[in-house]
């Protein structure tokens, strides 16, 4: 049995005194759920404040990015063993916003992958079609490139020591957002692939969903059976909201 993870990516938004007390927020309101794994990831700088409010408690954390470089001359850049200095768990890698707005491709996205999971991070591997090739019916083949481009660099068993998050782009800030039968579609469509080439790996990795996901519609989506939790944006930044979320996947 898959346990539901809930991943709030805080994206570029907030200060330290909100982040503390969203924080705060978030160790209170998910106390009593105990049969998910609740995580956020948060901006470069707040990850020290962030290590120091959730030490010692059931809430774990990230980073939203990593380099794909080892450590060196690459200004600006942060690397996967300076994340393990503030013993983040997880890092997302591809995000949508990531490939569109910085350029990143699929191979560099399979390096950063790499270089998050040979540090010890769990990558979370971000994989979805904009609205465009899905209109003209390119989903699978998009997302079977973008997960390729890690098995083939990797392999198919580095699958199971990361998570990935279906991010259908076209419902990400738009409003909005694939029903629960679409998203369960593309969610089975991806389990299928990996068990392809390995059932373990495929009935173990949770596969999240990232498409504007909301108290109003976790329920339903948690419900499907190849949805295994969500990473979610801006509710994120809402400490009701996000709690609310993360209540409907521990029901």
């Amino acid at each position: 049995m898959r346990a539901k993870l809930v991943v709030g990516n805080w994206k570029m938004n907030g200060n330290l005194a909100q982040s503390r007390e969203l924080l705060n927020a978030i160790i209170t309101g998910t106390t009593e759920l105990p049969d998910i794994v609740c995580a956020v990831c948060a901006p470069y700088p707040y990850l020290p404040a962030v290590q120091l409010i959730l030490k010692d408690t059931h809430v774990v954390w990230g980073a939203q990015n990593v380099s794909q470089f080892d450590l060196g001359a690459y200004t600006g850049e942060v690397a996967a063993e300076m994340l393990l200095d503030f013993a983040c768990r997880y890092v997302i890698v591809g995000h949508s916003e990531r490939r569109s707005l910085f350029g990143e491709d699929n191979h560099t996205v399979a390096e950063k992958f790499k270089k998050a999971q040979g540090a010890g991070l769990i990558p979370i591997l971000c994989v979805g079609e904009t609205l465009a090739q899905r209109e003209i019916g390119e989903t699978e083949r998009i997302i079977e490139e973008q997960l390729d481009a890690v098995i083939k660099l990797m392999s198919i068993d580095s699958l199971a020591q990361s998570v990935i998050a279906y991010e259908p782009v076209w419902a990400i800030g738009t409003g909005r957002t694939a029903t629960p039968v679409q998203a369960q579609s593309v969610h089975a469509f991806i389990r299928n692939k990996i068990a392809q080439q390995n059932a373990g790996v495929a009935a173990s990795v949770q596969i999240l969903y990232g498409g504007s996901v909301k108290s109003s519609n976790a329920s339903d989506l948690f419900a499907m059976s190849d949805i295994d939790g969500g990473l979610i944006g801006g509710a994120s930044l809402i400490a009701n909201e996000f709690i609310s979320i993360c209540s409907a996947a521990q029901h």
